[in-house]
């Protein structure tokens, strides 16, 4: 089994490429957390639709035709779709969940699950994910964009270490 990883200049290159594409063909950049706002407020619609549609923030993802037209629930299946292909064209593909000798099976996904959470919270919260904010505010030179990737960098350096100790 072979463990490659693509160059990632080349990955960066394509990257860029890809948001340019974005840009020009869609008029909006990359992101995924709205993937998940429209999903959710479909779901939520299903159930009462008359709450979400009173709630400013789920009611806009309805006003635009709901989860199957937002763009970003196809970005975010094409994501998936991709890394399962470069998983196995690479020969990574395996069911694992990686983790230190001090963590345990379930500390480890409660730490996922809570680091994930932490990031949506943050996301909803700073208007964007890290691909939204980072890459395509990045990208068009927000200042608020920068602002944004300055504190996750910063944040995560001071977190890093703490977190370390439970991969040792």
């Amino acid at each position: 089994m072979r463990r490659t990883y693509a160059d990632p200049y080349l990955a960066g290159v394509a990257l860029g490429l890809v948001l340019l594409a974005s840009f020009v063909l869609s008029g909006r950049g990359l992101g995924a957390s709205g993937a998940f706002a429209s999903a959710s407020a479909s779901v939520a619609a299903a159930v009462d639709t008359e709450a979400v549609s009173a709630n400013a923030y789920f009611a806009r993802y309805l006003a635009d035709g709901g989860f199957g037209s937002d763009w970003l629930v196809f970005e975010l299946l094409g994501v998936m779709i991709g890394a399962a292909v470069s998983a196995l064209v690479s020969g990574r593909w395996r069911a694992e969940v990686e983790r230190g000798p001090r963590l345990g099976m379930r500390a480890r996904l409660a730490c996922a699950f809570g680091g994930g959470a932490l990031m949506g919270v943050g996301a909803m919260l700073a208007r964007g994910c890290t691909s939204g904010q980072a890459l395509s505010g990045g990208a068009v030179l927000s200042v608020g964009s920068w602002v944004f990737m300055l504190a996750l960098f910063a944040s995560a350096y001071l977190i890093a270490p703490l977190l370390r100790r439970l991969w040792r």
